[in-house]
């Protein structure tokens, strides 16, 4: 070809159409990919104060973008692509927030994320134990909850009880005292168990006789909640509550019904059987609990001794409430308790007919109760309550050569008061409460009757000093019949350091009137126990108090929870009743100079890692009578230690590991029982309407009869010593829960 000039400008033009195509190709494709690339803005704030959260991370996730939020809380990103994408906002000491948005946002406003601490999930269980409307991060008194979820995996465990329940707990002791009846009481941090005060939904139904058998005879089903609290309480309630207080709180009826049932087995030949139906409709709701357990005569040492009795109990507690409006509700209640209970020769109790075995110990027992509640709210500061109870109690305890039964009737009253502002909460109230016990006669035995009551006006304020500090003190005055005036300070104090720490002191004074029904008078079924000499005895009086610290934290980008709790505790009860052997066989309760005291320190700890979560519990308790002597006080595990594994897959999937260590304990004879461990292994499968589960308890099989006697004598006159461990060995129960 020949070039000339023209055909050379033809060619340039060409190369520079070319080259205009390209560019202009390439300017629109990357118009495109700027068009996909957006910018995200938002502002953190805290979910309950709202207050601007500078610092927070955030990260769009599988991609490197990332920034923290700057002094205002405004958290910008560039460069995100477009369609879905999830982004993570995460704070030291708050629960890591993830959001999933599609780019480009419809919305162009600022999004404005909310993250909640980790003390937030404390914040939604609402205590009735201090008598305010306080949540549980808020109260100046420590307190501690079993409810939810931890509350039913408990109650696979033992469907039919409470004790167990509760012995898991840190600084909690249940302590058998019936070798062949099963009998238990509960001790927290040390102290005998009538220095323990248990009640319903701030009924006292559980004192005095009635509080025999009490840990046996209460089926957890219908229970929304457990709240225990450690150290004096007897400001809030009365006498009784020197080492500590457990109230047990009731389901109450929803719009939605709520209709469970439960049917549990075990290797042992036991049967549980529990139903449970709430529900509300316009102005009246109701709640039903009944439930029937049946225990098989069990031996699992062959040694001739239940470890289990032969027993059959029916339950029922029926409550109608009626709402009168917004502002006034009223509720009436009623709880019911049969049970036929015997232990002792397991060859006697098949009814072998067998002369050369003729030991038994048989309980019957007739509970009857009412509850009466009169809620009326006058305005949004003021609320005013009346509350009225009768118990009715019914017991006979008999061995071959002695029976003890007896009838006790109790009555409670009271009427109190809230008011509450911004800054202060205010409850004060009076009660009244009677208390009757008619033992019935048999051969020439002296009774230990006795007719009290007791007048009593309490005050108490929650003050919110500044947002991060809390007082709570009260008063209360009692006048017991035989006892006098009683006066009862208390004062508490929370410091919220940070979103991290907190801490709570505090104390006060207890007491406990004189009663024959103690542990020590249970292990001996009462037999020869000489009635309380009311001229000379006075009040066992207390003193105590505690320190505790909350740390909490999350750790390696929040994937990892840790939750620090350590307790430091003392208490000191001046003249206590101690039960004291006299001439010809007799028991007499005396009160000797001195005191006993308990100090020591309970450590908890938390780890939550994706669906896995560990407890750790270790509890240290020092308690000693000093009288005479100086000397440790018996049936104390001085170190116990509590571990549990926990894994679930919401709605689904169940699955706990547990290991408990017990050191040895000093007993009543002056030996010294074995250190044991007790492991338990549980799983639960769960569908939209039931659930089936198994649990493996002390499935190493510890029990005190292979390691040490629980009597000595004969068969048919034995002689028990103290029970310090586990006698019915490796159980496995298992059950279906239906959810209606």
């Amino acid at each position: 070809m020949l070039y000339t000039p023209f055909n050379c400008t033809i060619v340039w033009y060409k190369k520079i159409v070319f080259c205009f195509f390209v560019l202009l190709l390439f300017s629109v494709l990357n118009g495109f990919k700027a068009l996909g690339q957006n910018t995200f803005y938002a502002i953190i704030k805290d979910h309950e104060t709202k207050v601007l959260l500078v610092g927070t991370r955030a990260y769009v996730h599988g991609t490197s973008i990332g920034t923290i939020a700057d002094k205002a809380g405004i958290i910008e990103m560039n460069n995100i692509s477009n369609g879905k994408q999830i982004i993570a906002f995460s704070l030291e000491g708050y629960e890591t927030h993830t959001q999933t948005l599609y780019f480009p946002l419809a919305d162009a406003d600022t999004l404005i994320v909310l993250l909640k601490s980790f003390e937030e999930d404390l914040e939604e269980v609402v205590v009735a134990t201090t008598r305010s409307s306080r949540t549980i991060s808020d109260i100046p008194t420590r307190i501690e909850t079993i409810s939810g979820e931890e509350l039913d995996e408990k109650g696979n465990m033992k469907p039919g009880e409470i004790r167990m329940m509760l012995s898991e707990s840190t600084g909690i002791q249940t302590q058998q005292t019936s070798a062949t009846s099963y009998n238990s009481s509960i001790r927290i941090q040390g102290l005998d168990g009538k220095y323990t005060q248990i009640i319903r939904d701030g009924f006292p139904l559980y004192s005095g006789f009635s509080g025999g058998l009490g840990l046996l005879q209460i089926v957890p089903l219908d229970l929304k909640q457990v709240e225990v609290i450690k150290g004096s309480a007897s400001t809030l309630y009365g006498g009784g509550a020197i080492a500590g207080l457990v109230n047990l709180i009731s389901k109450t009826p929803k719009e939605k019904r709520e209709f469970n049932f439960l049917l549990n087995g075990t290797s042992a030949l036991g049967l549980d059987a529990s139903g449970f139906f709430s529900q509300k409709i316009k102005k009246i709701g109701t709640t039903i609990f009944a439930s029937y357990n049946h225990g098989t005569p069990y031996d699992p040492a062959n040694i001739g001794f239940t470890a289990i009795p032969n027993f059959d109990r029916y339950t029922l507690n029926p409550k109608l409430y009626y709402y009168f409006s917004k502002k006034t509700t009223v509720y009436f209640g009623l709880n019911t308790t049969f049970e036929n209970r015997i232990g002792g020769d397991i060859h006697y109790i098949d009814k072998s007919n067998d002369s050369a075995h003729t030991y038994f110990e048989k309980n019957k027992t007739n509970r009857f109760s009412t509850q009466l509640s009169v809620e009326h709210v006058l305005n949004d500061k003021v609320k005013l309550n009346l509350k009225n109870s009768v118990s009715y109690y019914n017991r006979s305890i008999q061995i071959p050569d002695y029976l003890f039964s007896g009838t006790q009737v109790a009555t409670f009253s009271e009427v109190d008061c809230n008011y509450k502002t911004a800054t202060s909460e205010w409850v004060g109230g009076i009660n009244f409460i009677t208390d009757k016990f008619n033992q019935d006669k048999h051969n020439n035995i002296i009774p230990v009757n006795y007719n009290q009551y007791t007048l009593g006006a309490f005050l108490q304020n929650t003050t919110n000093v500044n947002p991060k500090i809390a007082l709570e003190t009260g008063f209360r005055c009692d006048y017991h019949s035989t006892y006098g005036v009683l006066l009862l300070p208390r004062l508490s104090a929370l410091f919220k350091i940070n979103n991290q720490f907190s801490s709570r002191i505090g104390g006060g004074l207890g007491y406990k009137t004189p009663t024959v029904f103690t542990e020590d008078a249970e292990r001996i079924q009462f037999k020869n126990v000489l009635p309380i000499d009311e001229t000379n005895a006075i009040a066992e009086k207390s003193y105590g108090g505690g320190l505790d610290m909350n740390y909490r934290v999350g750790l390696f980008q929040q994937a990892v929870f840790l939750s620090v709790n350590q307790l430091f505790f003392y208490t000191r009860i001046n003249h206590p009743l101690v039960l004291t052997p006299i001439v010809s066989g007799y028991y007499n309760f005396l009160q000797p100079h001195g005191f006993i005291d308990t100090r020591g320190f309970e450590t908890n700890i938390k780890l939550t890692f994706k669906k896995f979560k560990l407890f750790i519990g270790y509890t240290f308790s020092d308690v000693n009578q000093h009288y005479t002597t100086t000397t440790q006080y018996p049936l104390v595990a001085s170190h116990r230690l509590n571990n549990v594994l926990f894994y679930e897959v919401e709605d689904k999937l169940k699955i706990g590991l547990e290991a408990y260590y017990y050191s040895p304990q000093k007993l009543n004879d002056g030996t010294t029982g074995k250190a044991f461990w007790l492991a338990g292994f549980m799983i639960e499968k769960l569908w939209d309407h039931f659930s089936i589960y198994a649990n493996f308890e002390n499935f190493f099989d510890t029990r005190q009869t292979k390691f040490d006697a629980i009597y000595y004598g004969s068969i048919n006159n034995p002689i028990f010593k103290d029970i310090y461990a586990p006698l019915d060995g490796f159980v496995i129960n298992g059950g279906v829960k239906l959810k209606l």
